[in-house]
């Protein structure tokens, strides 16, 4: 087997993570090249925090002992993906004090990067429910919300339904504060042949719910 020269790297988001109170996030993290990760010992802190622990895997499994107790039940890994060496973060139930800064580090390796969390309040009034379809991909396709910024917007799971023509449509749904009365965009990209889609939303005063569709 040929030996790759390149060392691995640990590759974040390059724009903070951005999520509601009471909604699951991913932060992710994953080594380039791939490289199995599932027997190597995983680290997820908050460098924010003094690197209080968030999340331990060890020794093909997650290691509980020193995590901090405010993350208790709430942080869990991409088991089956580990292989491929996806290590990103499921938190769940994210908290306002879940707001700041994480590590990901691999000791073995002694690579690390950086996920930053933005928590947003979710008021209960003046949210505006944007909904988003596009038909017609093979593979199947990513569907993201972006704001104003260009930051990614946490939505609901997106909807992935293969048309008896194989092709897949896909569908999902975001709220957002009136307050961000600006562009929200819908945007739906397929990696494998570089192709993105893209619809800008203006979130005007009046409407609570709000449709549009990606065209292929």
């Amino acid at each position: 087997a040929q030996i790759s020269q390149s060392e691995p790297e640990l590759i974040g988001p390059t724009k903070p993570i951005v999520v509601r109170v009471g909604d699951d996030v991913t932060l992710p993290c994953h080594l380039e090249p791939v490289m199995d990760a599932v027997m190597m010992t995983l680290e997820w802190s908050r460098s924010d925090l003094n690197n209080v622990i968030v999340y331990v895997w060890r020794s093909g499994q997650e290691y509980v002992k020193e995590n901090d107790p405010s993350y208790t039940g709430r942080t869990s890994l991409f088991t089956d993906e580990l292989k491929h060496g996806n290590i990103s973060l499921k938190l769940s139930k994210v908290k306002l004090s879940d707001k700041g800064t994480y590590k990901c580090f691999i000791p073995k390796l002694n690579k690390q990067t950086l996920v930053e969390l933005v928590v947003g309040i979710n008021g209960d009034k003046g949210g505006v429910v944007l909904q988003c379809e596009s038909k017609g991909w093979y593979p199947e396709p990513e569907l993201l919300w972006l704001d104003a910024e260009g930051k990614i917007l946490s939505a609901g799971p997106t909807e992935t339904v293969r048309g008896p023509d194989d092709l897949y449509t896909v569908s999902s749904r975001v709220t957002v504060e009136k307050r961000h009365s600006n562009n929200i965009t819908c945007r739906v990209q397929q990696r494998n042949i570089n192709q993105i889609r893209e619809t800008q939303i203006h979130v005007p005063g009046k409407h609570t719910f709000l449709q549009c569709s990606v065209i292929r």
